[in-house]
């Protein structure tokens, strides 16, 4: 069928702390427009089982992701979307599974390059940031002394100055209760070469930047889709570095033209989005969403 041809099969990659969750505006608009979705919880992430001090390497924190793709059949090829450190996991999923990818969207996203190692990108993120930057995130050492471990948690205020200053209080509420801790894998990647020319360096990347980024530095945002070779780079007008909350229509239309190589159709209009979920604790119960249009 025509429809059925025209069908995509998205795979949505969060960043640190967050979880599947945070796609809940974005997920809800491709599906209407009948495209196959599918949302991860990386390691010890959103409803992920898994428990931080479980995680000792990046490819454990990855694992969910490589299942997903080891999951795809031989013959179907899927759009990955991967948001801020989303994108190096997206990175060494495309290094293992480039004939899986169609095109890799990076959005506000770390894009490694085929020439440097990953930990050197991981580095030019946080080089130059004050402590004043830093605000209220917590870093704390965690498991073995020898295993140079360091979780770190978003705080609150930086959650609401900096990751998500244009996204409805709402979701700003859900984000705060919903995070979990991430580990800087640091040393881990320190150890990784760069990735190939012959399996990342295949797949073709796209970039999508929101221009009121806050957290991940717009000039370093240039910088790397112009060493790391983005073919196509769109542009979100009053979007934060949670652009699928802040402007998930936008978001939506991008990675449709992106899919489409600039011929992507135009998702109807969506009215606005009212989520509610559970009382009970996300983390414990599980996410209880109620999708209702005003």
């Amino acid at each position: 069928m025509a429809g059925e041809k025209q069908q995509k099969h998205f795979v949505l990659v969060h960043g640190a702390c967050h979880g599947a969750w945070c796609w809940y505006r974005l997920q809800m608009l491709l599906e209407a427009e009948g495209h196959q979705v599918t949302a991860i919880d990386l390691g010890a992430s959103g409803i992920n089982p898994k428990r931080l001090d479980e995680l000792r390497t990046f490819s454990d924190y990855t694992m969910p992701l490589f299942e997903v793709m080891e999951s795809i059949p031989p013959d179907e090829k899927v759009v990955l979307v991967g948001h801020s450190l989303g994108g190096m996991n997206m990175a060494f999923a495309m290094e293992k599974y480039p004939q899986k990818v169609s095109i890799a969207v990076f959005v506000a996203a770390v894009m490694p390059d085929t020439v440097h190692m990953p930990i050197y990108f991981m580095e030019k993120v946080f080089e130059g940031i004050s402590k004043e930057e830093i605000m209220d995130n917590q870093f704390i050492p965690y498991g073995r002394p020898e295993d140079h471990l360091v979780s770190m948690l978003f705080g609150p205020q930086f959650i609401s100055s900096k990751l998500y200053q244009l996204c409805p209080p709402e979701d700003v509420v859900l984000a705060k209760g919903l995070m979990r801790p991430i580990s800087n894998f640091w040393d881990d990647l320190s150890k990784k070469s760069a990735f190939s020319n012959e399996m990342y360096g295949s797949v073709k990347r796209a970039y999508i930047m929101p221009d009121e980024d806050k957290t991940l530095k717009l000039d370093f945002q240039r910088w790397q889709i112009k060493i790391s070779g983005a073919t196509i780079v769109k542009e979100i007008k009053d979007a934060d570095h949670m652009a699928m909350i802040s402007k998930p229509h936008e978001l939506c239309q991008h990675l449709l033209d992106i899919a489409w190589d600039g011929k992507g159709p135009r998702p109807r209009p969506a009215k606005d989005i009212v989520v509610s979920f559970s009382p009970q604790s996300p983390l414990k119960a599980g996410i209880m969403f109620d999708y209702k249009t005003l």
